[in-house]
């Protein structure tokens, strides 16, 4: 077989299939998907051990587009292979070239950009918000290295997007963590989307680069087939090796590959129609003589099947009452205490969690003896369970997103500040239905000390917007919770663990009072009554729910019967806390720790949906915090303390 003519052969047949699909959605990205047809060729039709009937099948090597918009040449490959697609797994089909023509239709399984939640079971995760795709594919290569899997990784990266930070962060972590199994492939076409890419994008610069971050780098072609399999061979050897640098592939490639009218700057996100289209085929067509003169009949690919699954046992346990996981890791007396930070009542969990359910994994970004994840990482037999990310919060999310895809419950830790450097990594995930837990430590402004820098502000309002809208599978796009109590941060954490989807769970840094036992229930979409009244309502959660508590009881001394609500999950169940309202004078009064639109906006919400007539006022953070001493003194400075909520609630009573 001339392996060349076969591959170029191939390859042609992509740049006209996506110039073809571009043009028929009247938008898309031919030029770049040109620029990898050949890497896409010797990827999909010869390297990879993969099955087209069952491209998610867990045992296969992956592929991940970063430079997600290239992705009309992956589905022209597919189209090619007769890969199989459709939502729902018992009912997939084979998709057909016909089917490249619904490319960005609504109800195509074909969207703009990759994302297996719309139907394509082939890739892992939604990519196209640049710089995330390495990462994913580091989750990957950590996943499989946890099952014991042969099970290699490639990864496309565009020149230009190889500026974003994370691609940074991800390069650090596949050398700090040896993964030999995951391969960079930098597309380089010299090309973005306004001009050319910047030098310090350039082969020139980008190799040392890489070497100087620890790569072994092999540069290429890449539009000779030969030169391409030597270097993806090159990195199959090298996988299999137990010690030695990580490789990764730097190609030097066209943007509008074989059609020299699209070649250079202008044509990013345009595809060619009418007489330019011709023009472009008919070069492409010429170059097919060329290049493809030694073809024969009998030239075809060969796919090598992945190797068949292991059997396993995913069976899970329950984990222990809190004050039994106390007592066995010696920590009865702190128990009996009845003070204890969720955060830490958050790591106890966690290392019952990892003891109990074989998927779950941890992560961390060098902060885990404040996060308290650091039990997992102290503990010997559940310690390569644990992943040490350092100050790289979007690579740590995105890795996560990659660990969840191969099946892994993945347990992200971070200060809540520090997420939210990684908000875009963190929609992405969900949009690719990843299930991921959150837990933001040092929530809200009761850090005090530390200052603003610290404190996590804005993220309920974020997070909680994810609340409102649904998922793939019909879900709240994300929960957000807000435990009180040590043991409503245990149980949660267990809770969060059996849900399929995104959570989002903010901890404390400073003890709380036990305000539950290990008989209360905490689900998601719930809430506890602390106080029955009939004056008026106050909701609060975390920390502001002890607040709240040393208010009613001012409230009780001057003769106001108020009823309390722990709002400890958003979205919560609105009939329920519409119940506690009407029987609570019709007043409600909301308290946060942060800035609006968090809890006081969800029940403004859910106030004017019923049209009943009740009336809110919120009490949150309304001015720059700085630091304090304390966080009662942090709360005053804010206007938040129990004394405050106390005055505020007689001012809507009219009570002097």
């Amino acid at each position: 077989m001339s392996f060349d003519a076969v591959v170029h052969a191939q390859a042609i047949e992509l740049c006209r299939l996506s110039l073809d699909m571009c043009a028929a959605a009247g938008s898309g990205h031919p030029t770049s998907s040109a620029s990898i047809a050949h890497l896409t060729t010797v990827l999909m039709f010869n390297t990879m051990r993969w099955s087209p009937d069952h491209p998610d099948y867990p045992t296969s090597d992956r592929l991940v587009l970063s430079e997600g918009h290239a992705v009309p040449a992956i589905y022209a490959a597919c189209a090619k292979l007769g890969v199989m697609v459709g939502k729902d797994p018992n009912k997939r089909r084979k998709l057909a070239v016909e089917d490249l023509k619904t490319l960005r239709m609504g109800n195509s399984v074909l969207d703009g950009h990759p994302n297996p939640m719309e139907g394509f079971p082939f890739f892992d995760a939604a990519t196209g918000s640049l710089g995330m795709g390495l990462s994913i594919a580091a989750g990957l290569g950590e996943a499989a290295r946890l099952d014991g899997l042969d099970k290699r990784i490639y990864c496309i990266i565009g020149d230009g997007e190889s500026r974003e930070g994370q691609i940074a962060e991800a390069l650090d972590y596949i050398v700090d963590r040896k993964l030999r199994n995951v391969l960079p492939i930098f597309n380089c076409n010299e090309y973005g989307q306004a001009d050319r890419v910047s030098g310090q994008q350039s082969i020139e610069v980008l190799v040392p680069k890489l070497e100087a971050y620890g790569f072994e780098v092999r540069v290429v072609d890449g539009h000779q087939p030969n030169q391409i399999k030597s270097a993806f061979d090159a990195f199959v050897e090298n996988s299999q090796k137990s010690s030695g640098k990580p490789m990764a592939v730097v190609a030097k490639t066209v943007k509008g590959w074989g059609s020299p009218s699209l070649h250079g700057g202008g044509w990013h996100g345009k595809p060619p129609t009418g007489d330019q289209l011709k023009k472009a085929i008919t070069e492409l067509e010429a170059v097919r003589v060329q290049l493809t003169s030694s073809l024969t009949n009998a030239d075809s690919f060969t796919i090598q099947p992945p190797p068949q699954a292991p059997e396993r046992d995913y069976a899970t346990a329950d984990i222990p009452a809190l004050d039994e996981a106390m007592k066995k890791q010696d920590m009865g007396s702190l128990y009996n205490s009845g003070n204890l930070a969720t955060r830490r009542a958050y790591g106890i969990a966690l290392r019952e969690l990892c003891k109990s359910n074989p998927n779950v994994v941890v992560l961390d970004a060098d902060v885990s003896n404040s996060t308290f994840a650091e039990t997992v990482r102290k503990d010997a037999t559940i310690a390569s369970k644990f992943m040490e990310c350092k100050i790289a919060e979007q690579n740590m999310v995105s890795v996560a997103a990659g660990l969840s895809a191969a099946g892994k419950v993945p347990f992200v830790s971070t200060f809540s500040k520090f997420f939210a450097r990684a908000y875009d990594q963190i929609e992405m995930a969900i949009y690719s239905g990843a299930n991921l837990k959150l837990v933001g430590s040092h929530s809200g402004i009761t850090l005090a000390a530390d200052g603003p820098s610290q404190m996590s502000l804005p993220d309920v309002s974020w997070f909680r917007s994810f609340s409102t809208m649904k998922d793939h599978r019909g879900n709240p796009g994300c929960y957000v919770l807000q435990p009180s109590d040590a043991h409503a941060a245990y149980s949660l954490a267990q809770v969060m663990a059996e849900y399929e989807g995104v959570c989002y769970m903010r901890t404390l840094r400073a003890d709380t009072e036990f305000i539950y036992s290990k008989d209360d229930v905490f689900n998601l979409g719930g809430f506890q009554q602390l106080a029955e009244g009939r004056d008026i309502l106050v909701c609060a959660a975390g920390y502001m729910v002890h607040e709240a508590n040393k208010a009613l009881e001012a409230l009780d001394k001057a003769g106001i019967s108020a009823s309390l609500v722990d709002l400890y999950s958003l979205p919560f169940d609105r009939d329920g806390l519409l119940d506690i309202i009407n029987s609570s004078g019709g007043l409600v009064l909301s308290v946060e720790d942060n800035f609006g639109g968090g809890i006081g906006s969800s029940i403004a919400d859910a106030i004017l949906d019923s049209g009943d007539g009740f009336r809110l006022e919120q009490m949150h953070v309304t001015r720059i915090p700085k630091s304090a001493r304390t966080p009662e003194e942090v709360l005053q400075m804010c206007g938040l303390n129990h004394e405050a909520i106390a005055k505020k609630a007689m001012q809507m009573l009219q009570v002097v």
